[in-house]
């Protein structure tokens, strides 16, 4: 195993993903701080609600706090703030004085169904709430060294282990919402006390096991508790919630997208401190089902829009994809940790495909509206009429809040957090898996990366070093890229290629520059043959990002539009156009205006076309202008 890069070793200082990372920092987090407040979410914490009072607490709200408490942290290790540092320190003497005396801190429990506590572990989000919780004191222990926060946590999670667990007359249950399980195993990293790897190995084990928890819960609960029922006649029972069956017996990803991949994420976690092969085994059997059969194009998953769920393979549609924002989130916390484990850059690569596509799409340019959905296609007649049945949370717009608002602060952990994916490092090994202006302090060495990345194929890495440095470079090769050129100095060098890896090992001297070169053409995508919604459609990718076409920039009916093989493409760079990116135009075939005009319906017959010069957007930045049409797969001209 390797280790992530420690976050107050890595600066982002240039580039699409530094421009990201600071407008989260400088706008995100404050726009969130806000909405918290102005929600009640809060002052929730304070435990003063009474009925009849606004701003009911919900049950979920202390994970919105939590997120982005940890956002918070992670932004503090690379740009100290006293005053986003003093916000957050408040919230926690709030919880502190809140916290019950045996541990217990939960806004819902302790003032809307007080002493019902641990009733509906199914439905209620309760341990989901305390993971995040733990997660955000870790982060902000690990950030600021203060142990405030860390103490409070640890002794919810003490009350936690002496309530869950195999020894008797401890609850067998586990959370309806996975996340826990790996809060948990970041509380034992740090902590290095065993009794909470131990409960999140419970977790992990316990679920799905007969006789089902669930069914037990309920039948012994109060009958004033509310339970939920998720109506899906193709499901196992419990299979929503991924508690159909032990994970050592599951063959698919099933039910709730999020909850599955936070599940897989810690199962991971417990597969490999404990060595469990079983479980290894899962997680990869797992994995090659959800990228291989279940992800969008953009590492978006889940794609039932009324349930945020995962459906069947090769079911992908386009309009009405749900694609969460904290889906692909929970995508990249997954394939991250498989990476640092197996040291495949396939992880990396699905982490990368959904940072640029399914999760920068989640929000605005400007850091003040986020998605909840990220639906492939948009037509806004359907949407305004709503003839598709749209959530509130679905459509062409972001918006600045939801009721449900898991993803705005989700999304200002991940982009606070950056640098510890982009690099991860061994006692001898550096790996660089994301590509972006930024520097690493590796021992007494400083790697710079120079590079316009995503949109520029050039990379250059210059080691800085007092003395010669024996250390080996990893540098990913992504999966997308057929061809690419590697120059110490712009001479030739002896590398190794594994799997995905280009492997540099040598004695470095100060002010040596590896230069890298990934080729990216503009390459038009197809889907499996299975996936019957893009059939004789193709997308457009370049490097790792997606294109789409957006109705501003080509002022006709989107679905008019073929492309053909040998159509041709032009890259245009420009700083100035949605914040600097490269945009495509290229010549398609368009229906001819009089086809247009035809009958509704009438004999087959060939198609008349003209040609039409389109241009082509990153998705992740689709609707940061004038809201309309969007589409991602383009139909495919099929010549007799």
């Amino acid at each position: 195993m390797i280790n992530k890069a420690n976050l107050q070793h890595v600066k982002l200082n240039s580039g699409f993903l530094f421009e990201r990372a600071e407008v989260n920092r400088k706008v995100t987090l404050k726009t969130e701080y806000e909405q918290l407040l102005n929600t009640g979410r809060l002052y929730s914490m304070k435990m003063t609600w009474k009925e009849g009072m606004p701003d009911k607490p919900h049950f979920f709200w202390d994970s919105d706090v939590a997120k982005w408490i940890e956002a918070c942290a992670y932004s503090l290790a690379s740009s100290p703030d006293k005053e986003l540092e003093s916000k957050v320190d408040e919230i926690i003497d709030i919880m502190e004085k809140s916290q019950q005396k045996d541990g217990y801190l939960n806004s819902y429990y302790q003032t809307v169904e007080v002493g019902k506590r641990f009733s509906n572990l199914k439905d209620k989000h309760e341990l989901y709430c305390a993971g995040h919780l733990i997660e955000a004191a870790v982060a902000y222990y690990e950030t600021t060294g203060k142990d405030q926060f860390l103490n409070i946590m640890k002794r919810y999670a003490d009350l936690l282990c002496s309530i869950f667990g195999n020894e008797e007359g401890k609850l067998k249950g586990y959370p309806g919402h996975e996340e826990i399980e790996l809060a948990l195993v970041k509380l034992f990293d740090v902590t290095k006390d065993k009794k909470y790897l131990d409960l999140s190995e419970f977790f992990v084990l316990e679920r799905g096991k007969s006789p089902n928890y669930y069914d037990i819960e309920r039948e012994k609960a109060d009958p004033s508790i509310q339970f939920y029922d998720y109506h899906i006649p193709a499901l196992k029972k419990h299979a929503y919630i991924q508690a159909h069956e032990p994970v050592l017996s599951q063959q698919k990803v099933e039910g709730h997208a999020v909850r599955a991949l936070y599940y897989l994420s810690g199962v991971a976690d417990i597969a490999y401190r404990t060595n469990n092969t079983d479980l290894i085994t899962a997680c990869k059997r797992l994995y090659d089902n959800v990228v291989n059969q279940r992800m969008y194009i953009t590492g978006g998953v889940g794609s039932s829009l009324k349930i945020e769920n995962f459906s069947f393979d090769y079911d992908l549609p386009n309009e009405l994809a749900y694609a969460e924002t904290c889906a692909s989130i929970a995508l990249a916390f997954f394939v991250h940790r498989m990476f640092l484990y197996e040291k495949n850059g396939k992880y990396m690569d699905i982490f990368e495909k959904a940072l640029y596509n399914g999760i920068l799409s989640g929000m605005s340019l400007d850091g003040t509206e986020f998605f909840y959905s990220n639906p492939l296609e948009v037509n806004k007649q359907a949407v305004d009429y709503d003839t598709l049945g749209l959530k509130s949370n679905m459509g062409y717009k972001r918006k600045k809040w939801f009721g449900c608002a898991c993803c705005p602060p989700n999304i200002a952990r991940l982009l606070s957090s950056l640098g510890q994916y982009m690099y991860a490092t061994s006692e001898d090994t550096v790996f660089v898996n994301l590509y972006a202006g930024s520097t690493l302090t590796f021992g007494d060495v400083l790697i710079e990366q120079h590079t316009s990345y995503p949109f520029d194929e050039n990379i250059v890495l210059r080691i800085k070093t007092a003395v010669e440095k024996t250390f080996t470079l990893a540098l990913r090769i992504p999966s997308w890229c057929e061809h690419y050129t590697v120059r110490l100095d712009h001479k030739k060098l002896n590398y190794e290629v594994k799997d995905g890896y280009l492997y540099i090992e040598r004695a470095f001297l100060n002010d040596d520059e590896i230069h890298l070169t990934l080729d990216m053409p503009v390459n038009t995508i197809q889907s499996h043959p299975s996936v019957r919604q893009n059939v004789n459609k193709l997308a457009i990718q370049r490097g790792p990002v997606i294109y789409c076409l957006e109705h501003i920039d080509n002022k006709v009916n989107l679905n008019h539009l073929y492309l053909s093989k040998d159509t041709k493409f032009k890259v245009i760079y420009d700083q100035l156009f949605l914040g600097g990116c490269a945009y495509i135009e290229g010549v398609v075939h368009k229906i001819k205006s009089d086809e247009s005009l035809s009958p509704l319906y009438s004999v087959s017959g060939k198609a008349a076309y003209e040609d039409f010069k389109i241009t082509a957007v990153p998705y992740c930045l689709w609707t940061n202008r004038y809201p309309g049409d969007m589409v991602i797969w383009m139909n495919k001209l099929c010549k007799d």
